[in-house]
């Protein structure tokens, strides 16, 4: 079927994970394999700088972390921006208003 999960063999920080991924999701599932990897890499290789390397469920942890926090900073910002939108189209619709109002 179109719809059946497939697996995928994934790489993070050195280890192999094979992954069920809906289909037409695979280069997303990669994409996002890629980032958490990248991001456990420069935790791992910062805190290895210091002598102490932490173990993978704490890089793991640590790396989530980062990455929820980076998304809730993204979500904020569009929020504003959504308001200022909501704001912008609620003067321009006014304006409008005024205009037709006038013309009439």
């Amino acid at each position: 079927m179109a719809n059946d999960p497939r697996i995928l063999n994934l790489t993070i920080l050195e280890r192999e994970y094979r992954i069920n991924c809906p289909a037409g999701a695979e280069q997303q599932l990669r994409d996002a394999a890629r980032l958490l990897d990248q991001k456990m890499v420069e935790i791992k290789n910062a805190t290895s700088a210091s002598g102490k390397v932490p173990g993978t469920d704490r890089i793991a942890v640590i790396a989530a972390l980062n990455i929820a926090h980076q998304l809730l900073e993204m979500q904020s910002e569009l929020d504003q921006q959504a308001s200022i939108f909501e704001d912008l189209n609620t003067r321009l619709d006014s304006a409008l208003n005024l205009s037709i109002q006038r013309e009439l």
